[in-house]
């Protein structure tokens, strides 16, 4: 599997991004994964890195965006936060991802099960957890089909909020970075919610929450 270099990541549209983590997470699905010689990669990307895509997930241990999508080594950022979460910090990695380093695809990756929506869901305090789970409350509250057991004991309840909370991630990210929604209005970058599921190993990309323009550019130099 060859190394990304800074050709082929200028080569490779938004569009063509999320086909190859598509195609990633079905190889990852299907324990079919590109066999990579990692020692080699790290020779390659020794002078710098040409990332394609910047995946937004949780910590889980379960959750690690390089497999899912069986990426190798300098192949992806993977911004990770309990929750998938943003704040100003993860904005400005996405900056930095996009804007400086030339990714041309984010990814809000939730997941199943996850124990920081439960714990929104809940409403634990705990240190500065506390605060953490402040910024998943929004999505919480957002969930109005829930009359009843709205804890962490009703999985309908938790993965509804989930699904909520990926789709707010999104929406912040094009309210909040100037810079991101700059680049996806120009078709240079673009943009998608997802969630995985902790079961199936299967990612699920949410077509009410993606955002893949065309490029100017990039359609008149195809014509």
């Amino acid at each position: 599997m060859r190394t990304l270099n800074k050709e082929l990541q200028q080569q490779i549209t938004p569009a063509q991004t999320l086909e190859i983590l598509k195609e990633g997470n079905k190889r990852f699905v299907s324990n079919l994964k590109y066999n990579r010689n990692l020692l080699e990669q790290v020779n390659d990307t020794r002078d710098g890195q040409w990332p394609i895509a910047a995946i937004l997930s949780c910590i889980d241990s379960r959750t690690s965006a390089e497999l899912i999508f069986d990426q190798g080594l300098g192949d992806i950022f993977s911004i990770r936060i309990a929750g998938n979460i943003v704040n100003e910090d993860i904005l400005g990695s996405m900056e930095f991802a996009c804007g400086v380093a030339g990714s041309k695809f984010i990814v809000v990756l939730g997941h199943t099960k996850c124990g920081a929506i439960k714990g929104a869901c809940d409403h634990v305090q705990l240190g500065n957890l506390t605060h953490l789970l402040s910024k998943i409350e929004p999505s919480v509250q957002a969930e109005t089909e829930t009359k009843e057991n709205r804890s962490s004991a009703n999985s309908v309840f938790v993965e509804n909020v989930a699904n909520i909370n990926v789709h707010k991630a999104v929406k912040e990210i094009l309210e909040k970075s100037p810079i991101l929604k700059d680049l996806i209005d120009q078709g240079k970058v673009g943009i998608v919610g997802a969630m995985y599921d902790v079961t199936s190993g299967k990612v699920e990309f949410y077509e009410d929450a993606k955002v893949v323009n065309i490029n100017p550019a990039v359609a008149e130099s195809v014509a």
